[in-house]
């Protein structure tokens, strides 16, 4: 299949993020003298002091999460002298009368950056990253348009910081899935720094996967719309096979939607409506998360999405889950964990930003597939019961196997069950399987398992006998150590730790939450 790539700089992510956030103030904090007493939601002045930061850095607020205790926890982007700091991001942990407790850090480096004057020009960046991009990750390419230049930012995110090119080359990934490719380049040598993909990828109403369900739709004179106004407005839109933004919203007249057959357009709809609102319902009943991005909006779903695409990816920039209609054409891959699975790409956008590569793709990917199993399991769905087997009704090989297993990543051929030095090497959604293994291992146990009549099967690396915590437990602490202690660069070890206090914070220090996860971690061999 042949697609025309374009490139283009990437908007400011830290603005971009900020006017997406459910704060009602927004605070820049700046290397001033003063301290500041006040509440990390309103005022961040003196916060780069308080972390040594010099003049030419300033921190803008991204998120922030607030305990039980008062304790909260502000995430931030860093810029310096202007320049987006890629892998600079900080979070501050205060007490409830405002004093830092901790810091957590995606870099332990200082940036002290000598010249922001670039010896590669923005027009080679251009053309190196396009080449790079065609010769690994892009399938029969053609070049169309100049598009615009790449930006000028600090790269921070692998050892000491240095003026580079952000370029980002759109296309096709070899499976046929839309590629959004960003290359970084040193703007000094010219060197690649590094790479990663942003686009990630997995009533009286039938569905195809689910069964009969229950709808909100919205009425339009005479018709009804496919748009459930209880959660942010989520739309489905059909894309007719195309690659377009496009598409037409589903409508119908008689607010009966699908019969759970693929010939009836409506049907991949359904499944893709259903799977929303289990997944909106999952993070706002169980995590106490408005949404998506936390501010109560919702993306938009694209069914039929490409010509017999075997895939589904969530795309920040547009704010959409696209969804494939399977190789065969007649299997769209709208069942209910993968569709909890892409919308939680979304919410590792608005939260840690785990970066698509390295040991930080694997948990950018396994947070995917956590919480996917944890929206299955929670739909309580009679016919898709929840287990620990992700996409198994995608047919992904043509021999109805999963996609992908938690309780031992191996049988698929591809993954992980334990970390080892090659795990950062590792494409992500096989690096991810050393953190799906300790979280099915946190929550259940090791041993063998029937669970919704499905058996599962999980050993550890030392040989240890591990019970289980329960899966609601496991989810919390995961959810917390996302949205309050990974940044960007977090890696395995650095995962333990978070999750160590995570489940220390929900549980105590003491805790028996806080002694499984660790020897769930050691089971997997990731050690303290």
């Amino acid at each position: 299949m042949s697609s025309s790539i374009s490139r283009r700089a990437i908007a400011a992510s830290a603005a971009a993020v900020v006017a997406a956030s459910l704060l009602t103030a927004t605070g820049v904090a700046s290397a001033d003298t003063g301290t500041s007493t006040s509440t990390p939601a309103t005022s961040a002045s003196g916060t780069a002091a308080a972390l040594g930061l010099d003049g030419k850095e300033r921190l803008i607020v991204r998120d922030v999460v607030k305990d039980a205790d008062g304790t909260t926890h502000t995430r931030y982007d860093r810029t310096y002298a202007g320049l987006p700091v890629l892998g600079g991001d900080v979070i501050i942990h205060r007490n409830s009368n405002g004093t830092i407790k901790s810091v957590t850090r995606a870099s332990a480096h200082p940036i002290r950056v000598s010249s922001l004057s670039p010896k590669v020009t923005p027009t080679a960046a251009d053309k190196a990253a396009v080449k790079a991009a065609v010769a690994t990750h892009v399938d029969r390419p053609t070049t169309t348009g100049a598009g615009q230049e790449p930006r000028k930012v600090i790269w921070a995110a692998e050892g000491t910081p240095v003026l580079a090119y952000e370029t980002v080359v759109d296309g096709t990934q070899k499976n046929g899935t839309p590629s959004r490719l960003h290359v970084i380049t040193d703007a000094t040598t010219g060197a690649k720094l590094h790479d990663y993909q942003a686009i990630d990828n997995v009533a009286d109403d039938t569905s195809q996967h689910s069964g009969k369900v229950d709808l909100v739709t919205t009425r339009a004179g005479t018709d009804y719309q496919l748009i459930d106004k209880s959660r942010g407005n989520h739309r489905v839109i059909d894309a007719h096979n195309t690659e377009s933004n496009d598409g037409t919203l589903f409508t119908d007249a008689d607010d009966i939607w699908g019969d759970g057959t693929p010939a009836n357009r409506q049907t991949a709809a359904v499944d893709a409506a259903y799977g929303f609102a289990q997944t909106h319902d999952f993070y706002k009943n169980v995590l106490g998360r408005n949404g998506i991005r936390n501010d109560g909006s919702a993306p938009t779903s694209y069914v039929h999405y490409g010509n017999k695409l075997a895939n589904a990816f969530y795309d920040d920039d547009s704010y959409s889950i696209k969804y494939g209609d399977g190789a065969s054409g007649d299997n769209p891959w709208t069942q209910l964990d993968i569709a909890g699975h892409e919308f939680s790409h979304g919410v590792t956008a608005a939260t840690a930003r785990l970066v698509y590569a390295d040991e930080s793709g694997g948990l950018n990917e396994a947070t995917s597939d956590i919480f996917g199993t944890a929206v299955e399991f929670n739909a309580a769905n009679p016919a898709d019961p929840g287990d620990y087997f992700l996409a198994e009704k995608a047919n992904s090989d043509g021999g109805g196997k999963p996609l992908r297993y938690q309780d031992t990543p191996s049988r698929d051929g591809h993954s992980q069950d334990f970390w080892d030095a090659t795990t950062k090497d590792k494409d992500p959604h096989y690096s991810s399987g050393v953190a799906n293994h300790f979280f099915y291992l946190l929550a259940e146990g090791s041993g063998s398992k029937t669970i919704n009549g499905v058996r599962h099967e999980s050993a550890t690396k030392d040989g240890s006998t591990l019970t289980g915590i329960g899966r609601e437990k496991a989810v919390k602490i995961w959810y917390k150590a996302l949205s309050a202690y990974f940044t960007s660069t977090t890696d395995y070890k650095a995962a333990r730790t978070a999750t160590v206090q995570a489940a220390s914070d929900l549980h105590g220090a003491n805790s028996a939450e806080v002694a499984a996860v660790k020897a769930a971690w050691t089971a997997v061999n990731v050690k303290g």
